[in-house]
């Protein structure tokens, strides 16, 4: 959060080199309150995508925000590792009110929509928990991909409502925010998108998204498993899954057991198994289209 990681440099804007003094949360959050207030005067719309590399390692709060939440916590005996997570986190989360109140000042909150969301699930090693959901980050268990996901639109959106049992992809951000914004999507000749508009969820619609097989994988396998990827496969409430690229897939149905504590044997559901394994070969074909890395297939 000195702007260096593994001791090499990396802020940077546009293709220039900056090394401006302060913590990386503070400066994202100072430059978004600028634009702000830069864009609001303007008649034309603005879109500002704030990607805070908080929580991500290396877990550096400000020494302030660290002792507040050491003391704070001291009766419930907090470790350091875990302190240090929180305070990351709540720091972040003081640059997002700060943020919505520059909104709030310049008279666009009412005409915005705010969204929050991750790439992953906390991290295990760094202190963070994901219960009652197993596993962590760069695992394939819901502790590792399911993610909180928050949407505000004054007078749209139902203040304290929620999707249910809904699933979203991240790549389902794009048409969505398009058709709230009434933007166009990409013509005939463009490649289909993947990505579906779940705008009738956040209205409180209905929404039928057919049972839509979904896909986690990770490509590079992890450097623990020398390059091998490993996957995931959902479909309904169905599951199939590996963490390394040598077990074999276990399968289970997230409504009866959210938290994956016993899989289900594909004898007894062997349908089922063959339909999500041949759904993830099939995704795994497709992507060895794309030039730049061929997946290795997984045998199971």
């Amino acid at each position: 959060y000195k702007h260096r990681r593994h001791d090499r440099h990396y802020m940077r804007k546009n293709t220039e080199k900056i090394d401006p003094e302060g913590h990386a949360t503070d400066l994202f959050s100072d430059w978004s309150v600028d634009y702000i207030n830069e864009r609001a005067p303007k008649d034309d719309p603005f879109f500002l995508y704030l990607a805070y590399n908080a929580p991500h390692t290396p877990i550096q709060p400000p020494q302030d925000w660290l002792e507040k939440v050491m003391e704070r916590e001291k009766a419930n005996g907090i470790s350091e590792k875990r302190a240090k997570l929180v305070a990351l986190i709540e720091h972040m989360d003081h640059g997002i009110g700060r943020v919505i109140e520059a909104l709030k000042k310049t008279g666009e909150w009412e005409n915005t929509v705010t969204v929050f969301t991750s790439d992953n699930g906390g991290q295990g090693n760094v202190g963070a928990r994901n219960e009652p959901l197993r596993g962590a980050k760069q695992e394939m268990w819901e502790g590792g991909i399911k993610v909180c996901t928050t949407v505000v639109w004054p007078e749209k959106i139902a203040a304290g409502s929620n999707a249910g049992d809904h699933r979203s992809l991240t790549m389902d951000f794009y048409p969505t925010l398009c058709e709230i914004a009434g933007a166009g999507l990409p013509g005939e000749d463009a490649p289909p998108l993947d990505g579906r508009s779940f705008l009738p969820v956040l209205l409180g619609k209905s929404f039928d998204d057919g049972n839509r097989p979904m896909f986690w994988v990770r490509l590079e396998g992890n450097q623990k498993y020398g390059g091998i990827p490993y996957h995931a496969a959902r479909i309904g409430d169905w599951k199939l899954l590996r963490n390394t690229g040598f077990e074999p897939y276990q399968m289970f149905n997230l409504k009866a057991d959210p938290g994956e504590s016993t899989p289900i044997p594909r004898d007894k559901a062997p349908k089922k198994y063959n339909e999500l394994f041949d759904a993830l070969m099939g995704h795994i074909y497709r992507a060895g289209k794309v030039p730049w890395q061929r997946p290795v297939i997984p045998v199971h």
